[in-house]
């Protein structure tokens, strides 16, 4: 763990008093190598002219002149790798919203703090960084993969599928699994979708991908239905697929060779693509329901016509998308949009799965409101097939009492 007292922070406020304040706070939290700035454009230059750039800004974000969020602007094409707690006595809605701008240029948000700071809430944000070479890559970082490279992977049975638990709420109990294709690359080891995904479905190759990713969960689960019988899987399908024609007879006739019920699969369609071209996946959409596969509408409530989708297409599932479900419980904002989706797919009698689901107040939000099924980090990751029975064996040895069912 970094001691604290290592740690080198830029402290940025137009008010004196506010400065010295606010410094004495992190002297009593143990951080002490603090550099002060009484505007955005006096960072700047400190920034410009200093050969080790801080690990942490704290920021107010309404200065005279340049505006913490101007300032942020400035901080993405510098390319900083540091972390920023946001610092204002603006309400809270102005600081999620500020909050969100900076995630947004790419730059890690430790959270934001109302004036007066308190060293606990300081304390508590400051707990939560982390050098960046620790920090997963975003997306923009990684590789990026061509289509030829992809098409060989597909070729070369390289694709391989991770399996991400999903959990009935009021019991606990196991009752599916999220198919999340990864790539197991010969030179570049585990390689995941955001890195081809994108490509496969511009160059036509979406089809063959998602077959392979069918056909191998598809025996997957008759293998594992042998001993659980009751679990189901559930697997994204593209935009792409639904302009196949032959994608339902494919789909049944693979869950008949697999031995597997196509009631215990569930094909999740992004609401966001859906809507490119609804009247071309209609039919298509609707013939997968009559042969009684399931139907869920995944990142509800990220695109721009939710309620069009639920009117047309018969889904029995919605999933809450993760932006909407972590931190819920302590976000007013974020806790009225889940009770909206919520609520909503009760009265349309269809299965609520809340993705995101990382902690504590994630999980107890699920629980007191009665969300049918939660996924995320905090019943486990991704794992790869043969993973799963150990880690099942385990999570129902102590579910009851780690989740005080």
């Amino acid at each position: 763990m970094t001691e604290r007292s290592t740690l080198k922070v830029l402290l940025i406020d137009d008010e004196p008093f506010m400065l010295k304040l606010l410094g004495h706070t992190l002297a009593t939290v143990g951080l002490t190598a603090v550099t002060v700035c009484e505007s955005g454009r006096e960072a700047l230059e400190y920034l410009d002219l200093s050969s080790y750039p801080p690990d942490l800004i704290l920021l107010d974000i309404n200065m005279p002149e340049m505006d913490g969020l101007e300032f942020v602007r400035h901080l993405a094409k510098r390319q900083y790798s540091g972390g920023v707690i946001l610092v204002s006595g603006e309400n809270e809605r102005m600081l999620q919203a500020a909050e969100k701008l900076v995630q947004m240029y790419k730059i890690t948000s430790l959270g934001h703090l109302q004036k007066p700071v308190t060293p606990e809430a300081l304390s508590k944000l400051i707990d939560k960084w982390m050098p960046s070479w620790m920090i997963e890559p975003s997306s923009s970082a990684l590789k990026i993969y061509n289509a030829n490279e992809i098409k060989a992977a597909i070729s070369n049975n390289e694709l391989v599928n991770y399996y991400q638990p999903q959990v009935e709420v009021a019991t606990g109990k196991v009752v599916g699994l999220e198919t999340l294709v990864r790539w197991h690359h010969p030179q570049d080891g585990l390689v995941f979708p955001e890195q081809f995904i994108r490509v496969a479905e511009g160059y036509g190759l979406i089809n063959a991908l998602t077959r392979a990713v069918v056909d191998a969960a598809f025996a997957q689960l008759g293998i594992w239905q042998n001993n659980n019988p009751d679990l189901m899987i559930a697997i994204n399908i593209s935009m792409d697929d639904l302009a196949s024609l032959d994608f339902v007879d494919y789909l049944a006739a693979a869950a008949t060779a697999a031995d597997i019920a196509p009631g215990d699969i569930v094909l999740e369609v992004k609401e966001s693509q859906l809507m490119k071209n609804l009247s071309a996946s209609q039919e298509i959409l609707t013939r997968l329901r009559l042969k009684r596969f399931g139907m869920s509408i995944d990142d509800f409530g990220t695109g721009y016509s939710s309620f069009t989708l639920l009117n047309n297409v018969p889904f029995n599932e919605l999933k809450i998308d993760q932006g909407f479900v972590h931190g819920a419980a302590s976000n007013d904002r974020l806790l009225a949009i889940y009770n909206a989706s919520l609520t909503l797919a009760k009265q349309l009698n269809m299965k609520t799965v809340a993705e995101g689901v990382e902690d504590w107040e994630d999980w107890n939000l699920l629980r007191s409101t009665g969300c049918d099924i939660a996924q995320g980090y905090f019943i486990a990751r991704p794992m790869p097939a043969e993973k799963f029975l150990d880690w099942l064996s385990s999570w129902q040895a102590n579910v009851e009492a780690a989740l005080n069912l």
